[in-house]
């Protein structure tokens, strides 16, 4: 296999995703870091509590070839978008980790820590966040001002599974308030857009292990996605997703990148077959058929049906 055949050379920039693709917490997903060395990588992390310096020097720890300007965080772009909403001095309620508020000073905000003193709400995750710092964002967000989210992810991969993420905290601000914030991260444009403007890049791929967030990012900016299956999502919650979630490759990891492209497009493979029986699709294999090649004539099979079919489809594999 030459070069040219791999996955990843058909695009001048991969925007990855950390939390379930390259790593869970302080575990390295194996074969992530061989597969990515070498390539043209800009890691994208909806994870706002640490700067892109701290998650650079996590990934190469881990093995990872990653300077400090290959990482752009959800702080860095919620940061600048607040920035477009108020001008420079406003002070800021800042929900979340020292690497947020970083982010609001290096964009000429001010950081305050009570409600009655801001005209501006920035929310974060921080795994210290509680009752107190969450009911401080409410009542600055009923009083009306600006509310920005550095991102809506409602899970937090780590070693023991998945955890409480920012969007469900961002969730108890909205039930309290009745408003919905501007949001920064995936799968909103202006990570994306921060990402690809540091980079250069004219023909990104991204991705991720989320449906929801890397994947529907891509649709969102118009760009080709990966979804690999190391972290929340798997094969029949692809087969069940609507258009916007679906992705143009599937891999069962990051060395998929390194495989040549057709390998990973949804589609028909030899002594597959697949059969649509009310709520169920089922997938019926000839002997000696690779098993690892089910997933692709799965999703190619619901993709080929509405919307509205898909949402409840029970996947089998016989």
């Amino acid at each position: 296999m030459t070069a040219h055949q791999r996955l990843a050379d058909d695009y001048d920039r991969l925007l990855v995703d950390l939390d379930g693709t390259v790593y869970a917490g302080a575990v390295a997903i194996t074969g992530a870091a061989t597969a990515l060395r070498s390539l043209p990588v800009t890691y994208v992390t909806n994870n706002a509590s640490r700067s892109p310096a701290e998650v650079a020097q996590h990934l190469r720890e881990l093995g990872f070839d990653a300077p400090d300007e290959s990482v752009v965080t959800s702080a860095q772009a919620g940061a600048g978008l607040l920035a477009t909403l108020v001008p420079a001095g406003t002070p800021v309620l800042v929900i979340g980790a020292p690497a947020l508020r970083d982010e609001v000073h290096a964009r000429g905000l001010k950081t305050v820590d009570r409600a009655e003193d801001a005209a501006a709400v920035i929310q974060g995750h921080n795994p210290e966040n509680g009752w107190a710092q969450l009911s401080e964002a409410a009542l600055a967000v009923r009083a009306g001002n600006p509310w920005v989210a550095t991102n809506t992810d409602a899970t937090l991969p780590a070693e023991r599974g998945l955890l409480i993420g920012n969007g469900s905290m961002v969730a108890a601000v909205r039930n309290a308030t009745g408003r919905d914030p501007h949001v920064a991260g995936k799968p909103f444009a202006p990570i994306f857009d921060d990402a690809v403007r540091a980079s250069g890049s004219q023909r990104p791929l991204v991705v991720g292990d989320r449906l929801d967030t890397d994947i529907e990012g891509g649709n969102t900016i118009g760009a080709d996605s990966l979804l690999v299956l190391t972290g929340v999502n798997n094969v029949s919650d692809v087969v069940a997703a609507p258009d916007l979630h679906q992705p143009t490759y599937v891999c069962d990891d990051l060395t998929g990148l390194l495989q040549p492209r057709q390998e990973s497009v949804p589609g028909p493979r030899p002594g597959w077959t697949a059969t649509v029986d009310g709520d169920d699709l089922i997938l019926t294999g000839a002997p000696g058929a690779d098993r690892a090649h089910a997933k692709f004539v799965a999703i190619r099979a619901a993709r080929e049906l509405p919307e509205e079919r898909r949402a409840g489809l029970r996947l089998t594999i016989r």
